[in-house]
């Protein structure tokens, strides 16, 4: 339970980060400087005001200089986080694989309020994401063995680590192809973009991290839930269906940590 906590701990800390990145990253801007400020009145935040959470509670959402009020995302991830590496931690102890999805979903969690938000879905997190998930199949087993059978069709037998491998990359590569093609049949047909190309980059990177099981799983949900979720938001906000962008990566954000989190359940073990 001790390294339980000390992960949530870590998470919120990590959270703290990942509202930085949401922030500056779809503007285009360095997360290493300037230092963290009120995105309104400038003024540079102490590091007693930085705290995560806590900080927000104390000063009652509201900057300290200006008054105005600091968005509720900044706890809600910072929460979101912190909980997440606690779920993992606990669930499956200090080991690499606890570290694979804690990082997989700080990355999800990055995305899909960076969608919500600005409607943008930054490289760093998605084709970073995809390098870092092929270099943890390395080390971690990906409950998937259609790369292992497909090879096996055309003469070639693969076992351990690269299998492992074969895996997340052919869970990157195969449902980002299949969701670009849909993509661009849709552009063809109907004379506007329907997806963007960063919801491509993202299956690709829950490929990566969860294989092609893990990953068409994720797309499934996630177009289910943008359609029946999405569809009635427009509608209840009495939005114009045909020019209205649904923030399609938050679904397949929330898709990943709903298969991240129940993967030993869906997927048979991570």
């Amino acid at each position: 339970m001790i390294e339980a906590i000390i992960a949530l701990v870590f998470g919120l800390l990590i959270g703290s980060f990942l509202n930085v990145c949401i922030h500056r990253w779809p503007r285009g801007r360095s997360v290493v400087r300037p230092r963290s400020h009120c995105v309104r009145c400038r003024k540079t935040i102490a590091w007693y005001d930085n705290i995560p959470v806590v900080s927000y509670l104390v000063l009652g959402g509201k900057c300290r200089y200006c008054g105005r009020k600091i968005s509720l995302r900044y706890p809600v991830v910072e929460s979101i986080t912190g909980l997440l590496f606690f779920y993992f931690v606990l669930n499956l102890g200090l080991t690499v694989a606890a570290l694979k999805m804690c990082v997989f979903s700080a990355m999800l969690v990055g995305l899909l309020f960076s969608d919500l938000e600005k409607r943008i879905l930054p490289d760093e997190f998605t084709l970073g994401g995809v390098a870092i998930g092929v270099i943890f199949s390395a080390f971690v087993t990906i409950p998937d063995h259609t790369a292992q059978m497909l090879l096996w069709l055309f003469g070639f037998t693969v076992n351990g680590r690269v299998q492992w491998v074969a895996e997340s990359l052919l869970g990157a590569a195969l449902p980002a192809f299949v969701l670009w093609g849909g993509g661009w049949l849709y552009f063809k047909i109907r004379h506007r973009e329907g997806l963007g190309f960063g919801d491509v980059k993202l299956v690709a990177m829950a490929g990566a991290f969860l294989g092609l099981e893990g990953a068409l799983l994720t797309l499934i949900l996630g177009s289910i839930a943008g359609s029946i979720l999405g569809y009635g938001f427009i509608k209840l906000a009495g939005k114009d269906t045909a020019t209205y962008e649904l923030p399609f990566g938050t679904f397949l954000g929330v898709a990943g940590l709903f298969i991240a989190l129940a993967g030993h359940k869906v997927l048979g073990g991570m």
